[in-house]
């Protein structure tokens, strides 16, 4: 199939990855390439996308280099400028003669092309529901306009009664770019965005609580935050390990024994997660969002507000089976999985191009009005 695979623009898609979404653009890219697909990444131009997948640069390069989205979310400098990008964006699908769209923009543009032209569009839902977003996908699911979600949590999330066009799909890793590691050294990890959000300030306390030496491995994302809640948990053998490569991670979670995964938002999914509990780590987690769908009995979980709890957590996850939480990514979060189930909607999308259901005129205008912007976290 020719496939455009849309993504957000906020970072490039490109390793070492910013975060869960790009790991997610690269890997689909790179999946759907190695299985004879012809792909083009429509992507922020500073992205480097898999061999075999054309770049199709969105915007010249990611808009966090000029509107860092801590200082510029919810402006309409930002909102103006993503409309701007994604009416050109729009208008290259158009021109082209994609087989599927997969859109991961988590802009309204998209979806609402799919439904006015009958582009065969799936459009991935990678954030909680907020609410423009949310109109531009009640506005525009069709039979060749179909939704996923990454958990059944996120999926009930944004509907409320599930359409028919709207289903889930979980993320999947490449097992063999994270090896599983028999023993662990003791040790816990952290590995993320270091912003509020993911609450590595309150991982440090929990480890330090517990008297577990943990690394905390990220881009730091928020720098006042840094500052001013986490640097002052570090030391001694709490530490910050840098961001790292994917190749690089895996070798440290490998010879850690527990991941500590801290998620302080409706967490969708939690890329990190399966990518430890592949190298072996059992999880202590704050339970939040889908977090425990994606855990399942390879984690201990604490709540939000309680650093002792999740102390408590972590030195019960550290006692778990690391060949069980292996087996439940090999069973359930694979990249195979994932990129069947994506090929098959992306089949049932194309094939239902021309379904005898109501045509909407298409408005211009709709691509013109500001946006809202995404919600902390995403």
């Amino acid at each position: 199939m020719k496939i455009a695979l849309m993504t957000h623009i906020r970072h490039p898609v490109r390793p070492p990855f910013m975060g869960g979404m790009e790991a997610h653009g690269w890997h689909l890219a790179r999946e759907l390439a190695a299985r004879g697909h012809e792909v083009t990444l429509m992507a922020a131009g500073d992205s480097a996308p898999p061999p075999g997948v054309t770049l199709h640069p969105v915007v010249e390069t990611h808009y966090d280099t000029v509107y860092p989205w801590h200082d510029y979310h919810g402006t309409d400098i930002l909102n103006d400028h993503l409309d701007r990008a994604f009416v050109k964006a729009c208008a290259a699908l158009t021109a082209a003669d994609f087989d599927v769209v997969h859109n991961n923009t988590l802009h309204r543009f998209p979806p609402r092309l799919s439904r006015a032209r009958r582009i065969p569009m799936v459009s991935s839902m990678h954030v909680p529901p907020f609410a423009a977003l949310r109109r531009a996908m009640n506005d525009s699911l069709a039979p060749w306009h179909l939704a996923t979600t990454c958990s059944a949590r996120q999926l009930t999330r944004w509907w409320d009664e599930i359409p028919a066009m709207a289903r889930v799909v979980p993320n999947g890793i490449a097992l063999a770019d994270w090896p599983f590691s028999a023993q662990g050294d003791g040790s816990a990890v952290w590995a993320g965005r270091i912003t509020p959000t993911k609450g590595p300030h309150l991982a440090a306390q929990a480890a330090r609580i517990a008297g577990v030496p943990l690394t905390i491995y990220g881009v730091i994302e928020h720098r006042d935050y840094f500052e001013s809640e986490v640097r002052p948990h570090l030391g001694g053998d709490i530490r910050h390990g840098g961001h790292l490569s994917g190749e690089a991670l895996a070798e440290a979670f490998g010879r850690a024994s527990a991941l500590l995964f801290t998620p302080l938002w409706d967490e969708p999914f939690g890329l990190a997660a399966i990518e430890a509990m592949a190298c072996g780590l059992p999880v202590a987690a704050v339970e939040m969002g889908a977090v425990r769908e994606v855990v399942g009995d390879c984690g201990a979980y604490a709540s939000a507000d309680d650093a002792p709890a999740l102390a408590a957590a972590l030195l019960r996850a550290m006692t778990l089976s690391r060949r069980a939480a292996r087996a439940r990514v090999e069973e359930r979060f694979s990249i195979e999985a994932m990129v069947d189930g994506y090929e098959a909607l992306y089949a049932e999308a194309s094939a239902a191009r021309g379904a005898n259901w109501p045509d909407i005129a298409y408005a211009p205008h709709e691509l013109s009005t500001a946006s809202a912007d995404m919600p902390a976290g995403a």
